[in-house]
């Protein structure tokens, strides 16, 4: 039988889009009429030059040669015009819009970096653009991904000379955040801290680098933070890591401590057998769920009879915390969901951890710090602000809240 119904495509090897082409077509007339107005507006300057036999001293000489300019819908071919001067003088047409040596379009410029640190890695980078600009698609090489890369560190040293008085901060959350690339000694560990204002703006503070979570480490952050204008914050939320806190009690000793009820959990769980967790994680949430202070000190107090006899080692890791994990009571309840754990930083760096291994094994200790700083700008830009802020200018104004409710003054009742 010699029938089939199998079509064969012409140029089936080759992707073609009436539309894209359409447009190339569209755009290289524009930038044709573009630079020719150029051209007119630089010849009539020259327009009273003239030569001894009276013809004009400055004229167009041809073009040169069509060069491909890349663009956010493709390659578009370029023909600059020429000048020469009939008398001797040096003159020389340069196009504002197409300038001599530039490739593509600033906004192409600006996509590459971004493009990597979604995930796209710079040896990737030359096919993945050429499957979105074309075939064409030219001078888009690693070396120039790596060259733009290097704007990252000048943002990343002006933002981290930026002052920080414009708003007070009333929340800070901390963090070691490990990203599993080995130095020269040690692994990187970026300390973050991330800022609430009295807006309720959550705000990056401080990315730094640190070989671990010393208090050497974290009081230099501090007191750079310090430097730049931060007041002193009414909460400081972070896990059980002591040189923070160690360093915090130096810098901002007025600033209370919340230990981060998620963190404790998890290390309250470890030091018991995996058949128990289950009931004792339960009993943990009945004392940070509690309504009131006094109902998770009855709830805290049943946990250390209940596993002090055979787990000693899980009651006294809860128990030497037990003042900083209340801390939250005496702030208001619509904030305690934000305020008892760090997980505003851990939900943030999700994303970054990912980004990060992929690229762990082709990054310098400031290379990695730089992509974090960036990838921390991306996801800063999509946070909401915090849920009850309008209670936070009462806390900066020292408002007392008992079980997050705000407590009346007795002289009021009176008056």
């Amino acid at each position: 039988m010699g029938t089939t119904n199998i079509v064969d495509f012409a140029r089936r090897d080759e992707m073609t889009d009436a539309l894209t082409e359409l447009l190339k077509t569209g755009a290289q007339q524009l930038i044709a009429t573009a630079v020719e107005a150029e051209l007119v507006s630089y010849l009539a300057q020259f327009t009273g030059l003239r030569t001894d036999a009276g013809h004009a001293a400055v004229v167009r000489n041809g073009h040169h040669p069509a060069r491909p300019f890349q663009t956010g819908i493709g390659p578009v071919s370029v023909r600059i015009p020429k000048v020469r001067s009939k008398d001797g003088t040096l003159v020389t047409f340069r196009s504002a819009l197409v300038p001599p040596y530039v490739r593509r379009t600033k906004t192409l410029e600006a996509a590459l970096p971004w493009l990597y640190l979604k995930g796209i890695s710079s040896g990737e980078m030359a096919p993945a653009l050429k499957v979105l600009l074309g075939p064409d698609a030219v001078g888009l090489s690693a070396n120039t991904v790596s060259r733009l890369k290097r704007d990252w560190a000048n943002e990343y040293e002006a933002w981290k000379g930026a002052e920080l008085d414009d708003e007070p901060i009333v929340y800070i959350w901390a963090d070691g955040v490990h990203s599993g690339l080995r130095g020269e000694d040690d692994k990187l560990c970026a300390l973050v801290i991330i800022g609430v204002t009295a807006r309720g703006k959550k705000r990056f503070l401080a990315i730094e680098d640190g070989v671990r979570e010393s208090t050497q480490s974290w009081r230099e952050v501090l007191l750079n933070l310090k430097s730049r204008g931060m007041n002193a914050p009414k909460l400081a939320i972070g896990d059980g890591a002591m040189g923070f806190w160690a360093a915090m009690d130096e810098v901002y000793p007025e600033t209370r401590h919340q230990r981060c009820w998620q963190h404790k959990t998890m290390n309250v769980l470890n030091c018991l057998p995996k058949l128990s967790q289950p009931k004792a994680k339960a009993a943990l949430h009945d004392i940070w769920q509690a309504e009131t202070k006094v109902d998770a000190e009855k709830a805290f107090d049943l946990f250390i009879k209940t596993y002090e006899p055979k787990y000693p080692k899980a009651t006294l890791c809860l128990q030497k915390d037990r003042e900083e994990l209340m801390a939250f009571f005496d702030f208001p309840a619509q904030h305690w969901q934000s305020i008892r754990t760090s997980n505003p930083i851990e939900s943030a760096f999700a994303t970054i951890r990912h980004r990060t291994k992929r690229s762990k094994g082709c990054l310098s200790r400031d290379g990695m710090l730089h992509m974090m700083f960036k990838l921390g700008q991306c996801a800063e830009q999509n946070w909401r602000k915090l849920r009850g802020f309008d209670y936070l200018a009462k806390v900066i104004t020292g408002v007392t809240f008992k079980d997050g409710i705000e407590t009346t003054n007795p002289d009021q009742i009176t008056a």
